[in-house]
């Protein structure tokens, strides 16, 4: 028996319409529980305080800049590195064996777990280059661990500008670079701009990577040798020592509303590259 092709349609419509309300929806009801315990302790002394009595007292000024610090620093040595990448293997090579290595490089890296490279962060970074716990420590790491995200993310991004494109650079004699810096990235500029903010969101959120190679300290790092902390390790420890629920909620949600303002800074770029650029 046939089955109606407007009924199949109607069927898979409701079907996807419930799956984009199912998951906005677990957005929307984990944003409100943190909300509504976080809200009553957020004000401007937790924000720009320093902690007190392992975090019972006082705010959480120093992990909210370990936070800024961490990903800001991750993120411009990261990007040149993936994006640089992603252009060699789409712009300078053709498809062979070295390609290829290289793209199994990169999607191994995506699959290892996050403790994983915490773990040799510690190793190499802290014990054999004798870092010690510090903030540099921890952006090595994490550059490390958000970089197969942006050298995908860059590669498909730069694969989807049409060809003729560069064609059409080629015959007005624009040379390599020329093409790909002019016409190819200003094109590919919004797929970036996606993996980049994909990284900060994972660099602002990572909590076994950081502590193992950038510590827990309760204090502002001031330079690249000192240890520090982050609001999601801040958030863990709080929560998971029983420390004060109450603090850890509030770290909770400026780290939530961080995310947020994020994912709405990026759509932003994007949309004004897409209008600059289409």
């Amino acid at each position: 028996m046939r089955i109606n092709p407007r009924f199949t349609n109607k069927f898979v419509q409701l079907g996807l319409n419930f799956q984009a309300f199912f998951t906005v929806g677990i957005l929307v009801i984990i944003v409100a529980i943190i909300c509504f315990k976080g809200f009553p302790y957020v004000n401007f002394e937790f924000i720009f305080a320093y902690p007190e009595d392992m975090g019972r007292l006082g705010g959480i000024f120093p992990s909210i800049a370990g936070t800024i610090l961490l990903a800001l620093l991750s993120i411009l040595l990261a990007t040149p590195l993936g994006v640089g990448t992603a252009i060699f293997l789409t712009e300078y090579t053709k498809e062979s064996v070295f390609t290829k290595i290289i793209r199994f490089g990169v999607e191994s890296l995506a699959g290892i777990p996050s403790i994983l490279y915490g773990l040799f962060g510690f190793i190499f970074f802290v014990i054999k280059l004798k870092m010690g716990w510090s903030l540099l420590a921890g952006v090595l790491t994490i550059t490390i661990m958000i970089l197969p995200t942006i050298i995908r993310t860059s590669e498909e991004a730069i694969k989807a500008v049409p060809r003729n494109l560069r064609i059409v650079s080629y015959s007005l004699s624009a040379t390599k670079w020329e093409t790909v810096t002019k016409v190819v990235l200003p094109s590919a500029i919004p797929g970036i701009l996606t993996g980049i903010m994909l990284s900060v969101g994972r660099a602002v959120g990572e909590t076994a990577a950081v502590i193992f190679t950038m510590g827990s300290s309760l204090r502002l790092p001031t330079s690249l040798m000192d240890s520090g902390r982050t609001m999601a390790v801040h958030f863990y420890i709080l929560a998971r020592e029983g420390i004060s629920m109450e603090k850890a909620y509030g770290t909770a949600l400026v780290l939530v509303v961080s995310i947020l303002l994020i994912n709405v800074v990026a759509y932003y770029l994007m949309n004004k590259a897409i209008s600059k650029y289409s």
